[in-house]
């Protein structure tokens, strides 16, 4: 081909890219980049948000060791150390208190002292009363000599009666005399006998000068001093007592606990029962249910049931706190031994078995267990469970083997 030389060659003007258009392109691609770069940002962030909406929330607990004990603990309640005789020993009669014998702590017998009371005018009573039984008795001997001298009198006017010497009248007089006589004596063997009484009851009246305790026990508390008034009623001043000291028996001491009307089915007489003072929560001692009072607190809807101690201590107190539980049959020894105790509301049934969900790790492990007896609020579990181990006790609907939870 023939090239002519001073020709121009093919213009390449027209194929260049203008530099404004350039720089607009640029732009646009880098504005949807970032554009679909905040899309997949934002489209990640509501999924996530949407997923943990979708979490289900769940509430756990752990799973407690049985116990050593074999029997199961079927109700738990708490009450006071209460004594079945306890007694504020008061005076029969309003006087002031001249010796005080008692003092708190003290230990006393049945009748030994424990004050005595100003007792001069029952005292004085009792001289009155001995000297008027004294008149009394030496009334009668004068009335029985006069009535042998009546019945002599009697005998010689029967006798003139009988020889005609005598008249009627006379006759009549002395028998009348004679009547009269035996009437004084007997009168004077009832004033003797009143004397009698009268000395005694002035005899009582010092006697009740001497306050004695009941029965046998400890003194808890000293109400009275030397020199104060005690009355065995409200004089309605502050200035008299009423009372000298108050003696518990101790060996009548028993738990008094209130038990819910719901629950009082689980409680029978001579049902057994694990106490724990709150003095010393961990000494566990034994006890026997020894009555339920039938009748309910309407207030409170609680029935009151009495624990009596199966054997004494000194450390145990009248008015300490006190729980209890109630126990159940013991287990036979065919029975499986209690790995664990739970929530009844941890065991699920699913497709006819019972089974609870374990947390581990924030997933859920769905195992089939054996379940033995109730205690209480909680189930015995005999196979699938340890100790230590976290069930689910509150959660939604449908969950599953393997599922995401968080916990509440």
């Amino acid at each position: 081909m023939n090239v002519q030389h001073g020709s121009k060659g093919p213009d390449l003007s027209a194929l260049r890219i203008d530099e404004r258009a350039r720089n607009s392109g640029e732009k646009s691609t880098a504005w949807r980049i970032v554009a679909v770069a905040v899309f997949v940002v934002v489209l990640g962030f509501v999924g996530v948000v949407f997923l943990r909406a979708k979490t289900p929330v769940v509430e756990l607990a752990t799973a407690k060791p049985a116990g050593e004990g074999r029997a199961a603990a079927l109700l738990n309640a708490s009450g006071y150390v209460t004594p079945r005789r306890r007694a504020t020993v008061a005076a029969k009669i309003t006087a002031r208190v001249v010796e005080m014998l008692a003092d708190e702590g003290m230990i006393v017998q049945a009748g030994q002292v424990l004050a005595r009371l100003d007792d001069s005018d029952a005292s004085k009573r009792v001289a009155a009363a001995r000297a008027g039984l004294d008149v009394a008795r030496a009334n009668v001997p004068v009335l029985e000599v006069n009535l042998a001298n009546a019945e002599r009198e009697l005998k010689r006017q029967q006798d003139l009666e009988k020889d005609g010497v005598a008249s009627v009248q006379a006759l009549d007089l002395a028998r009348t005399t004679r009547d009269g006589l035996k009437a004084q004596i007997a009168a004077a063997h009832e004033g003797v006998l009143q004397g009698q009484a009268n000395v005694a009851m002035a005899e009582q009246d010092v006697e009740n000068c001497t306050v004695r305790a009941p029965f046998a026990g400890i003194v808890v508390s000293k109400d009275a001093q030397p020199g104060e008034m005690v009355s065995p009623v409200s004089a309605g001043s502050g200035y008299t007592r009423t009372g000298i000291a108050t003696i518990v028996d101790m060996d009548s001491l028993e738990i008094e606990v209130d038990v819910s009307e719901s629950y009082i089915a689980r409680v029978t007489p001579a049902q057994k029962v694990v106490a724990t003072l709150d003095a010393y929560p961990d000494w566990q001692i034994p006890a026997r249910v020894r009555t339920v009072i039938p009748t309910a607190d309407r207030q409170k809807a609680t029935v009151k049931v009495r624990i009596s101690f199966e054997a004494l201590d000194p450390r145990i107190l009248p008015d300490m706190g006190v729980k209890v539980a109630f126990l159940g049959e013991e287990r036979r020894s065919d029975q499986p031994p209690v790995q664990a105790l739970v929530p009844r509301e941890a065991v699920r049934e699913v497709q006819g078995k019972q089974v609870v969900f374990t947390y581990r790790d924030g997933a859920l492990e769905r195992r089939a267990v054996s379940v033995g007896s109730a205690r209480g609020s909680d189930l015995e579990i005999t196979a699938g469970l340890s100790p230590g181990d976290q069930v689910v006790v509150r959660g939604p609907e449908g969950l599953h083997d393997g599922e995401r939870v968080k916990v509440k």
